[in-house]
């Protein structure tokens, strides 16, 4: 049964560096770093880690995500609604058809759970 828990390892030495796709820098020069630790059997979930840098990216999501915001603060404005501010502690979802923005105002790290199918 202990192969059902998987304790996720510190991030490894080498993170995805791309923009996720649907990703668009609109402000500043924002980076981010990507770390899928933990891929499910069936391939239909990933989760891991994600770190970005201060600036703006619009954001189209074909696909569901948890979050658990870790340190930072985002400003995520969804396309013609109010704006919403997390920081360190703040767990959201972000459903499939979300576009907007996601406004890193403090350097962000989160853990995050995508459902891919």
């Amino acid at each position: 049964m202990s192969d059902m828990v998987l304790r996720f390892p510190a991030p490894g030495p080498e993170p995805m560096l791309t923009d996720l796709e649907g990703w668009t820098k609109i402000e500043g020069t924002p980076t981010m770093k990507t770390w899928v630790q933990h891929t499910s059997v069936d391939g239909s979930v990933i989760s891991g880690t994600w770190e970005a840098t201060l600036g703006t990216w619009h954001a189209v999501y074909k696909f569901y995500e948890f979050v658990h915001l870790i340190e930072g603060q985002i400003t995520i404005t969804p396309d013609g609604a109010t704006p919403v501010t997390l920081r360190p502690g703040d767990a959201f979802v972000v459903e499939p058809g979300f576009k907007g923005t996601w406004k890193i105002e403090k350097p962000v790290r989160k853990h995050f759970c995508i459902k891919l199918k």
